[in-house]
């Protein structure tokens, strides 16, 4: 994939309610506009990066970028669990994230233990991965740096 890594950012908009009540996993999600914007060869799947909310600290990141086939979304949705614990939801705080790598593609499953089963795997794989050097250095990039300045600047 050329486009990665990919760096983008949005407001975090609310999603279908599903990830921290159904599974236990919260994820932000991304207004429309962000994912109509990916590059054509971000293709559906499991991804890993770095996140930040507002202007705070970076963490490692799982996002699925795709349909939900489990459930069956028919609106394409960008959905980032950042490997942290926030105390409080971040609704309308701007996103900041970078993918660095992909896990796997998605696909559906037989029951949600098997769903929650296989995000937890993909959060392992993200964690791993994102300790490597050369995944590691972008969590020190300058786009998390400051917030309005990126914005003004265009990055």
């Amino acid at each position: 994939m050329k486009s990665l890594p990919y760096f983008c950012r949005g407001d975090v908009v609310r999603g279908f309610g599903r990830g921290s009540k159904e599974l236990g996993i919260p994820t932000a999600n991304f207004p429309d506009t962000v994912v109509d914007n990916l590059p054509a060869d971000i293709t559906t799947g499991i991804y890993y990066g770095w996140a930040s909310v507002a202007n705070g600290d970076v963490h490692k990141m799982v996002m699925s970028i795709g349909w939900n086939p489990y459930y069956k979304n028919t609106k394409k949705s960008m959905e980032t669990h950042i490997i942290h614990s926030f105390k409080e939801d971040f609704y309308g705080e701007i996103l900041s994230i970078v993918i660095v790598g992909y896990i796997r593609p998605e696909k559906t499953f037989e029951s949600v233990d098997a769903l929650i089963t296989a995000i937890y795997s993909d959060i392992s794989e993200a964690k791993e991965k994102l300790d490597l050097p050369e995944y590691r250095s972008i969590k020190d990039d300058n786009f998390f740096r400051s917030l309005e300045n990126n914005i003004m600047n265009g990055h």
